[in-house]
């Protein structure tokens, strides 16, 4: 790992740690190709970083495979107070890791220091409640017993986005070291050096056998070549439901188990005895700014009954508009850069043909004309017609479509129209009215009166394209096993 020196937007000098080559199988390793990162915020290169080759990839499951053989004899309580230390190290680097983040994928610099002590957190939540991997006695009949066992499949497969990369890097580790597997993670080519940086942690720690954590970048043939590996037993990914549906193809051709969060269109039901700006304050923090948007859970449809329709949009256009756009290095930036001029582009893209399309433009909806050179956008609320691409299709971005609602049905119609189905919430006083509106909307994870804070130990998962298992909570980690059935006929 070498240092570097990094201008931010506002011209402040920063040291950072880079780290460009693979981890496989306990070593760093350099490849023959080769791809390049840049710095959402400045454009400025950041590294060139080693590309995983399918030989890279047949090393580090073959050696996570072996590593999760030694692995899985270590006890439990073992496996708990070292999988404790990894949270350790990331705490004491948290500053340094931090920085990191900042520069290379372009969120604000607050949430992004949030997201390292998620990640301790989380590696911790699971170090917890390890000894939660237990079986289960079934009766039988006189002279026999039987019993559940929970083994580790071996090797599991990880493919994390560019949004959260240290927290994911952390939550996709700890559950499955914890249940006794090795484990190949791919970060996103546009976010890859917090994950080397981890690798480096981890390395310098020595608390897991060589082998048993690798940390392999490249694009999506990287991630091809790991899920389609005969090794990988199990798939854990984060991402799009394009990218979802293109692993279970892959994964079929060895029948392994998935695990998958994949993306939502969240509709925010606001009914007329809610607060106007108590209403407004909870879709803005929704939209999940600070990280522009890029949040699967985001706050991305909002159904506004009439009574209430102007005096709360109001409220959220003035609230957004009063929104800082800048470095993300600076604590009083509200509101970073996109990850990439890709993703910025798809944004843009969406935005421009709601437009086209006579959907009504109430603030943003273009780049900041003080901010050519970043990928940044300006914070965009629209009113486009129901069924448009804007409407419900996943922008990944921070932009926000909303509908006037009278009759309930109606609406619950409407908020249930998509193909989506993680996150959703209900702003009401009236109990019943949020129990009924809980009851019909069909999304795994439901706020009412709020609108994104997670708590490790609730189950985060959605229904339809939104993906497959919960994640978060025990069942994460027990998806990380396969249940072993034991028959014993008693002699004598």
């Amino acid at each position: 790992m070498e240092y570097r020196q990094f201008e931010t937007l506002s011209g402040r000098e920063i040291r950072l740690p880079i780290e460009s080559r693979l981890y496989v199988d306990g070593a760093f390793k350099v490849s023959s190709e080769t791809f390049e990162t840049y710095s959402p915020s400045t454009g400025a290169k950041l590294a060139d970083v080693s590309a995983a080759a399918d030989s890279h990839v047949d090393a580090a499951v073959k050696g996570a495979k072996r590593a999760s053989e030694e692995w899985r004899e270590i006890s439990i309580w073992d496996r708990r107070e070292r999988v404790e230390l990894v949270a350790s190290s990331l705490e004491q680097s948290a500053e340094e890791l931090t920085r990191l983040e900042v520069a290379d994928n372009g969120s604000c610099i607050s949430k992004l220091a949030d997201d390292i002590q998620k990640a301790s957190k989380s590696l911790r939540y699971f170090a917890g409640i390890a000894t939660e991997l237990k079986g289960e006695t079934i009766p039988t009949e006189p002279g026999t017993v039987d019993f559940t066992k929970r083994e580790p499949y071996g090797v599991v497969g990880a493919i994390i986005p560019f949004n959260h990369p240290a927290a994911f890097v952390a939550r996709k580790l700890g559950p499955a070291v914890l249940a006794g597997n090795g484990i190949v993670i791919k970060p996103s080519e546009y976010t890859p050096l917090s994950a080397l940086y981890i690798a480096h942690l981890l390395d310098g720690l020595d608390v897991f056998p060589d082998g048993l954590v690798n940390i392999l970048p490249g694009g999506p043939e990287t991630g091809e070549a790991v899920v389609t590996h005969p090794g990988v037993k199990m798939v854990s990914l984060v991402g799009s439901p394009h990218t979802g549906k293109t692993v279970m193809r892959n994964a079929a051709q060895n029948l392994s188990n998935l695990l998958l969060e994949l993306g939502g269109k969240n509709p925010v039901v606001v009914f007329p005895d809610t607060d106007a700006e108590t209403a407004a304050d909870g879709i803005v923090d929704g939209m999940n700014l600070q990280w522009q948007g890029q949040s699967c859970g985001s706050a991305s449809r909002l159904f506004l009954h009439s009574d209430i329709y102007e005096s709360v949009l109001n409220e959220v256009v003035t609230r957004l508009e009063s929104l800082t756009i800048g470095d993300p290095f600076e604590d009083e930036t509200d509101i970073g850069a996109v990850v990439s001029g890709r993703q910025l582009e798809k944004v843009t893209s969406y935005v421009n043909d709601a437009v086209d399309r006579d959907a009504r433009l109430l603030t943003g909806g273009a780049k900041p004309e003080s901010l050519q050179s970043g990928n940044f956008f300006q914070p965009t609320v629209l009113e486009p017609p129901l069924g448009s691409s804007i409407a419900t299709e996943e922008t990944f971005g921070p932009v926000l479509s909303v509908f006037p609602w009278e009759d309930w049905e109606t609406m619950i119609h409407n908020a249930n129209d998509v193909d989506y189905g993680l996150t959703a919430s209900v702003w009401t006083s009236n109990l019943d009215k949020a129990h009924r509106t809980v009851d019909r909307l069909e999304a795994g994870y439901i706020w009412v009166n709020n609108h994104s804070t997670h708590y490790l130990g609730a189950p985060f998962g959605g229904f339809g394209e939104s993906g497959l298992g919960k994640t978060e909570c025990l069942e994460e980690l027990l998806e990380h096993t396969r249940l072993k059935n034991v028959n014993i006929t008693l002699q004598g």
